[in-house]
Parts: structure tokens; sequence; C-alpha cells
């Protein structure tokens, strides 16, 4: 794509010379508007990649504010980046729509309900005890959702917000940090663990089974003091400050540690925080304090399926059931990881089905699924009958938001197909405790291989 950026417009704006080049990337092929999900549903050209790539460069290049139809259209955009994944020019999407958000946050004026909403969730879903609060109080006005949903003006949202509240918050984990997790025999390595915001409080049983399946090989797990939410939240809502802050918390916290006794990882379980922790490097680029830090953390993020992928795991127990692997958008076209996942649950004995369309979102991507209800209820419908067409016993993904996504799903439906985080898994086959999903679900633990068991031990 040709540009006409002038030296002064490219040197007002660090971070414009970095989406010029992106732009110039792009050859208007389209090939990104067949895999983009709000296009598939809304069939508007503006609502595709290729369509907001255009609005993105008239405002960036010539230096415009941010018009409503601006931000109606890269508001709709889900940041799934599925664009990327098929995009044959190697457009890096991902960079300049996080460019268009905070341009749109520094020059447009929302209305006051949507700044309002947005300052609510920015207050309370990054910091695990005020968003446990909140759940707690949202508990007795769940069944009123259908009424609240009535209400001008903030009812589609409030109603989505309740909806997507479980129906009953998880007790508070005895394995939260700042601490670390040894294993019983001998350390061959140690990583830290990303506690991360939102997930454990809605389920902290993700990191638990994560702790004792990485103990139980032989790597030592540290919380570390100091680390909190990614940033991830706030980023996509354009909130660029409270991101970096956020981030830079997270970097320090690491930082101290790799210094100390060092860190052979830094691990995330929720695919949406690694999408962008693998990307601090690139977001600190033009700190000199905190380029070469960040640079260092990114390096050492990975999915905790990646380094799952670098151990020798032991299935104990016969779990030959058929289940359906559902890829965060996160995770197979944020960080392009695709069959790791798949790799580790049929080596465990899982009979892993791919799901129809698995390249579409589900419409969760963080927030989205309250600030555009009506699309991401299109996608989550989409996604769970394509789901339901593999016939699985349970549904495996990565993402804690994606779990909540699918869970209100299912649940809409009547169906009792539980959604279980690959970690759980995984710690099941190899001899944890059965998840009390799958319990509450009807599913029988599985015993043990005593000849296996011995052998792993």
């Amino acid at each position: 794509m040709q540009t006409n950026f002038t030296p002064e417009r490219l040197a007002s704006d660090p971070r414009m010379p970095a989406s010029e080049k992106i732009l110039r990337t792009c050859v208007h092929c389209g090939f990104c508007t067949a895999t983009c999900p709000t296009y598939l549903l809304l069939g508007d050209e503006l609502d595709s990649p290729r369509g907001r790539i255009y609005l993105i460069k008239d405002m960036l290049e010539n230096g415009k504010p941010a018009t409503e139809e601006v931000v109606k259209h890269v508001d709709r955009c889900l940041s799934c980046l599925s664009c990327m994944s098929t995009c044959p020019s190697g457009v890096h999407y991902m960079h300049l729509v996080d460019h268009a958000r905070a341009h749109i946050e520094e020059t447009y004026t929302r209305s006051w309900h949507d700044r309002l909403l947005r300052k609510v969730l920015a207050a309370i879903l990054p910091y695990p005890g005020r968003f446990r609060a909140a759940m707690l109080a949202a508990l007795p006005a769940k069944p009123l959702a259908p009424v609240l949903g009535l209400l001008p003006v903030f009812g589609p949202r409030l109603k989505a917000m309740l909806a997507l509240a479980p129906a009953r918050l998880p007790t508070r984990s005895a394995m939260e940090g700042p601490r670390s997790f040894p294993p019983s025999a001998g350390r061959k390595r140690r990583v830290a663990l990303l506690s991360g915001c939102a997930q454990p409080v809605l389920d902290p049983a993700i990191n638990e089974a994560t702790i004792r399946l990485l103990n139980r090989h032989g790597v030592e797990v540290v919380l570390p003091k100091g680390e909190g939410c990614c940033g991830a939240l706030v980023h996509h809502m354009g909130q660029e400050h409270d991101a970096l802050a956020f981030a830079r918390k997270n970097i320090d916290a690491w930082t101290a540690e790799i210094d100390g006794q060092g860190l052979d990882a830094i691990l995330i379980t929720a695919s949406g925080c690694g999408t962008t922790i693998k990307d601090y490097g690139f977001m600190f680029r033009n700190e000199p304090d905190y380029a070469e830090k960040a640079a260092k953390v990114a390096a050492l993020a990975k999915d905790v399926t990646e380094f799952l992928e670098t151990l020798e795991l032991a299935p104990v127990r016969d779990v030959a059931m058929p289940i359906a692997y559902h890829s965060a958008c996160s995770m197979q076209h944020g960080q392009q990881l695709k069959d790791g996942p798949k790799r580790l649950l049929s080596g465990a004995g899982f009979k892993v089905k791919d799901v129809p369309e698995g390249h579409i979102c589900c419409g969760s991507a963080g927030v989205y699924n309250i600030l555009q209800p009506e699309i991401a209820g299109k996608l989550r419908e989409r996604k769970v009958g394509n789901i339901e067409r593999t016939r699985p016993m349970l549904v495996a993904t990565g993402n804690i938001g994606c779990m909540t996504q699918l869970a209100k799903g299912f649940s809409d439906k009547g169906s009792g197909v539980p959604v279980v985080h690959t970690a759980e898994l995984l710690d099941w086959a190899t001899g944890g405790p059965l998840p009390e999903k799958l319990a509450r679900a009807g599913v029988e633990d599985r015993p043990l291989r005593a000849a296996r068991l011995a052998a792993a031990e």
C-alpha cells in the first residue's frame, strides 16, 4: 500500500514509523476478509481488516482525530488476529490496530455511558480482590439479568456482564502467591507462573493443576512478588499508559527472579495474556530503561503447553474419551501455537477432535463480549454449534475467556458439556485429581495404572 506520511508526521509520534511500515506491507489482496469473524457476520468491508486498514491509514497519515465511523468499525474488531494467520504479505495487523485504539482514546470523546463502562471494567477486572468482590455482588443480581437487560443505555451490556458471571464462585485458592512450590524430588528446572487477574477468581483450579503437574515432573514453580495483570485488558481498550504501567510491574517482578535464582521460562496459562507478554519487547522498544529487560522477559514467555512439550509427561490413567479442542484465537493466531496442545492431549490418551471452523473466534476476546454483546453472542452460538457437531464428552482449551464464553453457550442450550483447561486434563492424566468440572458433569475418575505410576516415580 502506498503511503504519504510526511517526515514531520512520522516524527510526531514514536509509534508512527512502525505503523507506516505495516501499512506499506499491505497489498490489498483481501485474503483477510475470508477469515474475519465480523466480516463473516456483517458483510461490511469496513468490518474487515482490509476495510479497517483503509480507515486507520487515513486517520494516522493525515493526523485526523478519530471519527464516529472509525470508532464504530475499530471497536467491532475482536483482535482475534485470524487475519494475521491468513495474510500472505505478513501484515502485522495487531500492532496497527493497537496504535489505532490508542489514537482513538487520545482523540475521540466517547459517550458518557461508554466511558463509564470502560472505566469500571479497567478499575475492576485487572485486580483480583476487586474482581472477586464484584463477582460476589453479581451473584444475587444474576437472576435479574433478563429484566435489567431492558433498561435503556446500559441494559444490553449489563445483561451481558451478569450472564457471564458464574452461578457459583470458587473458594479462594490455598496456592496463591507470592511463594514458590518446589518439586518433591530433585529440581530440574525453575519457572515463574503468571497468576493472572480474572483467572484466579473465576477458576483457581487451572493454576493449581499446572503447579501439581510441573512439580511432578521436577519443575519448581514460583509466583513472584509484585506480579499482577499483564496489561492486556486495558491495552485492548486503547489505554496504553495503563497497559504499560501493568507491564512494567511484571517486568520488574520477573527480572528480580531472573537476576536471583534464575528462570528457565515464564509460563502463562491464559493465552490472551501470553500474546501480550510475548509482545513486551515491541511495546517497550522506545523506552531505554525497559527495552532490554522487556525483550528478555518476552523471550522467556511461553504458553504452558509450549513448556510441557519439552518435558516427558507420564500418563498413568486411561482417559480414552472423545474431546473437542478449542484453539483460542490468542493461541493459534496470536502466538501461532496450533498443534502442540493437541499433541499433548493425544499423547496423554485423549481422543482429540478438531472443531469445524476452528479458526473463527468464539466471541470472547477479552471484554469484547461485554462491549459488543450482540456480535459476541452470535459468534458464541456459532462456535458451540460447531463444537457439538464433534459429539465430545468435554471441551479442552487454554484461555479463561474462551472457557467462560463457551460455558455460557452450552448452558444456554441446556448442555452439560464441561469446558476444561488443557493443563487440568494433563494433570489428571498424569496422576492428579479428577477436575471438579468433570466430576460435576458426571465423568467418573479413572484408576491409576500402578505399573506406569511406579515407572513414572
